[in-house]
């Protein structure tokens, strides 16, 4: 790794300016006095030192008004973040009132605008940064990667709850805006302009290139609920997008909030406090999201761990079968954490409760069903069906007739016994069979214990010491840039923390060994 200290190329041909204070300066050596040894700022100052930012000097052109230096400014962010401020507006307060920052920036204080624009500047290098953190860890030997946990969190977005429109609604505000835009143009004042209009003609074009972008984003989704069952697909005035946050999916918090949100995916390490991959999704669910986290893990490491935990959301065919094809064992609930169960949520009175599927019995060399009165089913057909986005095929096998009449368990298997008990099996379900029969052992209930000890305490740290309880920026790209920095943040000081006790068992004095001399015992 090449080390990023004050003495940077670019910094010495005078491409950005020099800081205010240098480690000589009077103010700056009054704070390093007071300042603790294990201090956070003095932590994120050593931890930066192992990341290659060449690229993020390079992204500066060198023109106008000379720029802060780029290292001092993601100290800065990475120092904010860890202290549960991920604002830039609260960063621009605290970088004139916060001692320990100062002393980290050497005294810059940049502005608002500049802190904002320079969060938007680290999206693209967070994931090589993230990558480079890891590579070190695996190169110290703090994890091999080999057994992880995934799990994911709704975080609510930078929206409010109540700016949704549906396509009518949307657009009555373009032809809005179109007409007052054609009246700015013409000299014509506007006259009752509504109050969420902007004010002036440069903001007007601005907010209607926005409305286009939500305009997009409401096509879109019009699209993929055209694609989804009879059954599942909303009336049309029925699909809405946020005004604010197109990008953000629609749906309930935790709290059972309906709101603009985004679904926040961490891949935990299970022997290290190293995060191996992250991901912020458009969606309220975490279906589809495993072979994406596991593929970044593998982007970042350069190896796919062999153990995942991840809970009954993932379970999917889809995702057994990405694991299966990957060399990956799979361990989680199936069926098992039903929250409407959990919840003894009552079942609609016209809704016929049938015999569980568990009480048949699949019989692998006959293809078949066994039913509880030792009744083998019949094929019947094939069909696909869609499913979250991705199709299923399923084969049904159907009882005779003549053994559901005169079954003496009708009444609690099948609403019509004339047409016979229906019995569908998903292809490769096989997968989902060896999952239950692998999470009956105690091994697997063993180690399915580390999940709520690994993922789940990131999540809890995420939210209420690093302040991710709603995004700060809008759109997806800002708020995978705030989870990218807070995860960087934590696998930086984790890598930084094990270096140092490396380098403190490497200076320390070898233990003295004082030969023992046995004591005589006192005869009888």
């Amino acid at each position: 790794m090449v080390r990023t200290t004050v003495a940077v190329g670019n910094t010495r041909n005078g491409r950005f300016a020099p800081p205010p204070w240098t480690r000589q300066s009077d103010d700056w050596c009054r704070i390093d006095d007071r300042l603790p040894e294990d201090h956070l700022a003095r932590r994120i100052d050593r931890a930066v030192e192992h990341l290659e930012l060449s690229r993020l000097f390079d992204s500066y052109l060198g023109v106008g008004k000379k720029a802060y230096r780029p290292d001092l400014l993601l100290k800065l962010v990475l120092y904010e973040i860890q202290s549960k401020r991920p604002s830039p507006s609260q960063w621009a307060r605290d970088v004139k009132e916060n001692e320990p920052l100062r002393w980290l920036v050497f005294g810059i204080e940049p502005t608002r605008g500049q802190l904002y624009g320079f969060r938007d500047r680290l999206i693209p290098f967070l994931d090589d940064w993230n990558s480079q953190v890891l590579q070190l860890a695996f190169d110290i030997g703090v994890t091999k990667g080999q057994r992880a946990s995934l799990d994911g969190s709704t975080i609510a977005a930078n929206a409010s709850r109540r700016k949704l429109a549906n396509e009518e609604q949307l657009q009555k505000r373009i032809d809005e805006l179109d007409e007052a835009i054609e009246k700015n143009g013409a000299g014509e004042p506007i006259e009752d302009r509504p109050g969420w209009m902007a004010t002036t003609p440069e903001t007007v074009i601005q907010q209607r290139l926005h409305y286009q972008h939500v305009h997009e984003c409401l096509e879109k989704r019009h699209q993929e609920n055209a694609q989804r069952r009879t059954s599942k697909r909303k009336p049309r005035d029925k699909v809405l997008v946020s005004l604010t946050d197109p990008e953000a999916a629609l749906g309930p918090d935790k709290d059972k909030v309906f709101r603009p949100l985004y679904n926040v995916q961490l891949f935990r390490d299970l022997d290290s406090p190293l995060i191996l991959a992250c991901g912020v999704f458009s969606q309220v669910n975490d279906s589809g999201t495993l072979p994406t986290l596991v593929k970044g893990s593998f982007e970042s490491v350069g190896c796919k761990p062999e153990i995942v935990l991840t809970d009954s959301g993932y379970v999917s065919i889809r995702d057994l079968l990405f694991c299966d094809e990957q060399g990956i064992t799979l361990y989680a609930p199936f069926q098992e954490n039903d929250q409407s169960e959990k919840r003894k949520k009552k079942k609609s009175r016209n809704q016929f409760s049938q015999l569980s599927k568990r009480e048949f019995t699949w019989l692998e060399d006959e293809q078949t069903y066994r039913c509880p009165e030792d009744h083998l089913l019949e094929f019947k057909t094939r069909k696909k069906e869609q499913r979250f986005g991705y199709d299923v095929r399923l084969n049904l096998y159907v009882c005779p007739p003549g053994h559901c009449v005169d079954c003496s368990r009708k009444s609690e298997c099948t609403p019509n016994p004339a047409k016979g008990r229906t019995v569908s099996r998903i292809e490769h379900e096989e997968l989902l069979d060896e999952l239950e029969e692998r999470m009956q052992t105690e091994d697997a209930k063993e180690l399915y214990r580390l999940r709520k000890q690994t993922v789940e305490l990131c999540f809890a740290d995420m939210k209420e010491h690093r302040g991710v309880r709603r995004f700060c920026g809008r759109g997806h790209n800002r708020t995978k840039a705030q989870i990218g920095t807070t995860v960087l943040v934590h696998n930086l000081l984790t890598v930084n923390h094990a270096l140092q006790n490396r380098k403190a068992k490497a200076n320390s004095p070898p233990a003295s060994r004082t030969r023992v001399v046995p004591q005589p015992t006192c005869a009888a």
